[in-house]
């Protein structure tokens, strides 16, 4: 409520006044209007008066930074600032009407994103006021939310940890067994060539199984990496050994460049291969009819960086933004796991993560890591000068 229109009131009850109470009656008015306004400006509450034409005419400060109203407050309409609210309903005035409206919650963007829960209840004496008041609940809901995804997430685990216990079991069984038949088989005096071919076939199915069971694991139940000095090259040059049959399977041409005395980075060895060889077979399967792969490795005094790029269709703009997500494929066959993996490996090794792709020509994947140990330019000694 503006000054003005405050001393307005009182002037209107000093002329039946008696004078010589005039002055304990101002003092009186106006030390209770400074205590109130203290108290709605101490409140975490915001609280706004409004007319019946929807102007704003009072708003603590709690209420002011929610909404961020401009100091001419009194030449704002609330509506402005919260236009989820049917405001038919409040200016009807009445009070069944505006119940329905009462206790919602609204979500504002500016000047940031808050949920707020939305109350507004008619002036008792005064017809044509209605009080507003504002609740800001954004941290709670967001607690809810994680204490759900967590709950979501406990619960996906143990499920993991049976589908893996019942599937793990009867698949090394099956291995196993497929082992023995191939010795059986390259040891009987006639050879069987096209058996073996079979069995061979059979035995990489039962291995990309256990390798599809081995990520949906890691997803819903990832390790803490157990960090130590890593040479990059070397796992380069692993996991490009045991993708071997399937990169020549497929034509596919692998150009390595990498620089000299490349300094190792802090990681986990068994994880970091594990999202070099999701990337690098991300890479294969964009290249059906063959293509070329290519691996980089630059450094500088920050950071060592490595690039995944393939000659593949590459990846829309509207599939890149969810590449990342669980479940998530554009792939016959896939599982939407391979790169949610990757991202949580290189996000809990410090790294950063970029995807540039262009649909038709390929796709890139680079991955910055952090140095442990940085140089450290000396300044000259003062006593040299």
């Amino acid at each position: 409520m503006s000054q003005g229109k405050y001393f307005d009131r009182i002037i209107d009850r000093l002329s039946p006044q008696d004078k010589s109470n005039i002055q304990a009656y101002v003092l009186r008015q106006v030390k209770e209007k400074g205590f109130f306004q203290t108290v709605f400006n101490t409140i975490q509450e915001g609280i706004i008066i409004i007319d019946k034409d929807l102007m704003i005419r009072y708003a603590n400060c709690a209420a002011v930074a929610m909404l961020g109203i401009p100091e001419n407050i009194e030449e704002q309409r609330i509506s402005r600032f919260l236009k989820d609210v049917d405001w038919n309903l409040v200016q009807s005035r009445d009070q069944k009407e505006m119940d329905k409206i009462s206790r919602q919650e609204i979500e504002v963007l500016y000047p940031v994103r808050r949920i707020l829960l939305f109350y507004v209840l008619p002036h008792e004496k005064d017809k044509d006021t209605s009080i507003i008041i504002l609740h800001d609940v954004t941290e709670a809901r967001s607690r809810t939310l994680k204490e759900m995804e967590s709950k979501k997430t406990h619960m996906i685990s143990l499920l993991a940890a049976g589908v893996a216990h019942e599937i793990g079991n009867p698949l090394n069984s099956l291995n196993i067994h497929l082992q023995l038949l191939e010795r059986k088989l390259r040891k009987s005096k006639k050879k069987d060539n096209e058996s073996l071919e079979l069995l061979s076939v059979a035995e990489r199915e039962v291995k990309r199984l256990d390798m599809i069971i081995s990520q949906f694991l890691q997803a819903v139940r990832p390790a803490v990496p157990v960090m130590s000095r890593v040479d990059l090259k070397q796992l380069i040059i692993e996991t490009l050994n045991f993708m071997q049959y399937e990169i020549e399977n497929k034509n596919i041409k692998v150009e390595c460049a990498w620089a000299n005395d490349c300094p190792h980075v802090q990681g986990d060895e068994n994880q970091l291969k594990q999202a070099f060889y999701n990337i690098m077979k991300n890479g294969v399967q964009a290249m059906p009819d063959g293509g070329t792969m290519n691996i980089s490795c630059t450094f500088d005094e920050n950071k060592v960086e490595l690039s995944f790029g393939d000659s593949g269709r590459g990846i829309s703009a509207d599939d890149i933004a969810r590449i990342f997500e669980p479940y998530y494929t554009t792939k016959d066959g896939g599982t939407g796991l391979g790169l949610m993996v990757v991202e949580r490996i290189i996000r809990e090794h410090g790294a950063e993560l970029l995807v540039e792709s262009e649909p038709g020509k390929g796709t890139a994947f680079k991955i910055k890591f952090p140095l442990a140990t940085r140089r450290i330019r000396m300044l000259p000694s003062p006593e040299g000068k």
